[in-house]
Order: structure tokens, then C-alpha cells, then sequence
């Protein structure tokens, strides 16, 4: 009877009735997968983009150099706080903390489990629950930019100001990509509540073809397919990850945002960082890849979903994904500003709208399960995906010279120089020239022909 309770998915109703200890553990254990997050994610991040450059990365600090980042807290800790002349000093002083609290805060509405027993206490594995938690998630996600945007703004200097400008950008552009995405789960799932939407991904499906029936899974990211690529795309953009981490582009704005702050500020700018791209991991988990739920071949055990087995498979996804992250910056190029926006607007933002229209119309069609017309689209949109990625792409029209595009220039347009006019070459390459040249010149022959 106990382990049929404790495998249950955790409801709305289930919330409230905590006593205030069980709630305080609940609200550090958040803190600490947040703090402990960020020092395994530095070292993490380290260790794979070394193996990828053929470098051993920190390997001196403590075994695997585990300890590196702990030290390097310690030295930032230590550092001189400087304070520009030129800051906002309130703004400036609570921009870096904005952020942190943002992203710590999406992390209690997340579900690290389900129902468990601790202390004789039966309690869900998430710090709370509401009937709109998704709008929690999304209003964590825009508010963590605005530590962004003040921390530039207050800096009083140019260059944190482009880049905060530049996340205000990317805000905009990608968070419109990102609701986009979330409308086709909850349009899925019926409901807004995270543990009510990992509970909608946790039924077995089976698709009938050809008379035959294969067992298909319940996630979002594969019946949702489409919805998934693009929320991931917009969450690498809303964490300022490369290749979008124009806010901090170190070869055009020094730091971005970060170019005045020293010490622990600039500490606090790096933790938010890598606890939003944390916590968008975790959203990810949650929304797309089933959250806490075992992925098969695990499921054929009946207890893979019931105790804590489940927190394991959770942060198993989430560290996935994060590889993911480190994957993209120690693989992909920064995009340029124009290729940035053009992603968001013109190619990601029409995608959505269109699959949205087909999914609503999906499910306007009577006589067909949802789940299989679901599956069936989404593999039809990997397909096309898949094709549009192999196509072969056309050749370039070669370019015209300059004399056939100054013939094509219409009659009485602005005139343009004689195409013949070049700079004439520099004292130092004719003498090279005439260096070079064979020693049977004849003595007649110009010395500054070339």
C-alpha cells in the first residue's frame, strides 16, 4: 500500500499542507542543487570544452581539479571591489543579484519527483505548485534580464551599455519563440501545472501501423517535436549562451554588461549565468522529456517511478542537456547581430505560428487519438526538417565584374571613376621588384616596369 502511494503523481491538491520545517528543506535543497550547480557547471564546462580542444583542462585543484572553481570563488571573493565614478550605485550595486534571484526562484515550481516520505511526512519532491506555473517559469525567464539590462545601464560607460541594449534585443526577439512553444505543451497537456504536465507525459502510448502495434512515447519533445527544437533554440538565446552570447561579446564589447564589475558582482553575474542555464535545463526536462519519469528501457521496472530512483533519472536530463550547452559554445561560432535577429524573427517566430495552427487543427479531428496524430505529425515534421537540412543547396550565380556592372548602371545615373584608376604601388615593391628581377635585363629596358 506504500509504494503504491508513493509511486502517485503529485496534484494541485497536494500542495499546502507541508508544515513549515518540511518547507524550509524543501526551499534550501533548491538553494543548494543552485549553488552546487554552479561550481559543478564551471568545472563541468572546463573539463569537456578541454577534451574537445585535446587539452587537459583543470586537473591540478583537488582530484580531476574539482576544486578549481572553488578557488577561483575564493580569489574573486578577495578581489578589490572598484566602483566607476560614473555608476548608478544603487542600480549598479543590485543589478548582479536580480538575475540570481530570478533563476534560483524558477527552480521552486520545478518537480524533482514524485510523492515521497520524509519523516513520515508523504510530500511531493517540489518546493510548491500553482495553476499557471508555467507563467512563473516565463516571468522568471524575462524578469533574470533586467539584472542584465540595469547592470549595462548603470555601469555609465559604452560598452556594458550595448550590451545591455543587446539583451534587451534578444529578450524580445526570443521570449515571443519561447511562449510560442510553451502554448503547444499546455495545449497538449490541458493544464499549466508543471507536475500536472509531467503527469500528462507519463501514459503509455501505443501506435496501431499497419495493424501492428509499437510502443511510442508519451514525451513532448518527440510528439511535440517542432515546439521542442525551437524552445531549446530560445532558451541558449534567453541564457546569453554562445553562439548568442552577444551581450558579453569579448571581441567587440571587452566584457558587455560585465565590463565595470569586479569582485563579488562580477562573481554574481557568472552564478546567475550558469543557475539560469540550470534551471532552463530543468524547465526543458520538465516541459519536453518527461521531467522526473525513467526513459526506456527503464521503465520495464516497475519501481524506476516511485521513491527517489526518480530524482536520478531527473538530474540525468538536466546534465544532458547541459552538455548540450557546452557542446554549442565549444562548436559554433558567434552569430552576427543581423543573423542573430533575422533566426528570431524571420525563421523560429513563423515556424511557431504554423505549427500552432496545425496542432489546434489536429485537434479539431474527430475519429483519430490524440496522441497518434500527435506522433504522426511530429514525425512527419522531422522528416521535413530532416529533408530541408539535406537538400542540396544551389549553386551561387557568379559575380559580375566591375566593368558589366558599371555598364549596366541606367543612362544619366551618378558617374562613376574610370575602372583603370588604381593606387599606384609603393617605392618599397618596385624595389623588390627590381631585386627580383633576372640578371639578363637589358640596359634599356625600364627598371620601373613591373
Amino acid at each position: 500500500m506504500n509504494a503504491v502511494y508513493l509511486a502517485q503523481d503529485p496534484t494541485l491538491a497536494d500542495f499546502g499542507k507541508d508544515p513549515w520545517w518540511l518547507v524550509l528543506i524543501k526551499v534550501a535543497f533548491a538553494f543548494v542543487v543552485a549553488v552546487l550547480a554552479t561550481l559543478l557547471g564551471v568545472w563541468f564546462e572546463r573539463r569537456v570544452v578541454g577534451r574537445m580542444a585535446v587539452r587537459p583542462g583543470p586537473n591540478q585543484a583537488g582530484p580531476f581539479g574539482l576544486l578549481q572553481t572553488l578557488a577561483d570563488g575564493m580569489k574573486m571573493a578577495f578581489k578589490e571591489d572598484i566602483l566607476p565614478k560614473a555608476a548608478d550605485k544603487v542600480v549598479f550595486f543590485f543589478a548582479p543579484t536580480i538575475s540570481v534571484i530570478c533563476a534560483v526562484t524558477a527552480l521552486s515550481v520545478v518537480p524533482f519527483g514524485p510523492m515521497v516520505s520524509i519523516f513520515g511526512h508523504h510530500t511531493p519532491l517540489q518546493v510548491t505548485d500553482v495553476p499557471v506555473a508555467v507563467l512563473v517559469l516565463l516571468a522568471c525567464s524575462s524578469m533574470g534580464i533586467y539584472g542584465i539590462v540595469l547592470g549595462g545601464w548603470a555601469s555609465g560607460s559604452t560598452y556594458p551599455l550595448l550590451g545591455g541594449l543587446r539583451s534587451t534585443a534578444q529578450m524580445i526577439s526570443y521570449e515571443v519563440a519561447m511562449g510560442l512553444s510553451i502554448v503547444a505543451v499546455f495545449m497538449t497537456a490541458g493544464t499549466m501545472s508543471t507536475s500536472g504536465i509531467v503527469a500528462a507525459q507519463g501514459h503509455e502510448t501505443r501506435l496501431t501501423i499497419f495493424g501492428t502495434e509499437i510502443p511510442a512515447p508519451g514525451w513532448y519533445a518527440i510528439l511535440l517535436l517542432p515546439s521542442f527544437i525551437i524552445f531549446f533554440i530560445s532558451t541558449v538565446g534567453e541564457t546569453n549562451r554562445a553562439p548568442f552570447d552577444l551581450p558579453e561579446a569579448e571581441s567587440e564589447l571587452v566584457a558587455g554588461y560585465m565590463t565595470e564589475y569586479s569582485s563579488l558582482k562580477f562573481a554574481l553575474f557568472m552564478l546567475s549565468e550558469y543557475v539560469a542555464m540550470v534551471t532552463m535545463s530543468a524547465v526543458t526536462t520538465t516541459l519536453f522529456l518527461g521531467g522526473w519519469r525513467a526513459p526506456w528501457p527503464i521503465t520495464l521496472w516497475e519501481g524506476a517511478n516511485s521513491g527517489w530512483w526518480p530524482m536520478l533519472w531527473f538530474f540525468g536530463k538536466v546534465i544532458a542537456l547541459v552538455f548540450v550547452f557546452v557542446w554549442l559554445r565549444g562548436t559554433l561560432p558567434r552569430l552576427r547581430y543581423d543573423q542573430f535577429m533575422r533566426l528570431g524573427w524571420k525563421v523560429l517566430l513563423p515556424i511557431n505560428l504554423v505549427w500552432i495552427l496545425v496542432l489546434a487543427g489536429l485537434r479539431s479531428i474527430e475519429g483519430w487519438q490524440t496522441r497518434d496524430r500527435l506522433l504522426a505529425t511530429a514525425i512527419g515534421a522531422g522528416v521535413l526538417l530532416l529533408a530541408t537540412l539535406l537538400w542540396p543547396s544551389r549553386k551561387p550565380k557568379p559575380k559580375s565584374s566591375l566593368q558589366e556592372q558599371a555598364n549596366s548602371r541606367p543612362h544619366g545615373s551618378f558617374p562613376l571613376p574610370p575602372m583603370d584608376l588604381q593606387v599606384p604601388p609603393s617605392p618599397r615593391t618596385k624595389r623588390v621588384v627590381a631585386e627580383r628581377e633576372p640578371a639578363n635585363v637589358t640596359a634599356g629596358s625600364d627598371s620601373r616596369e613591373v
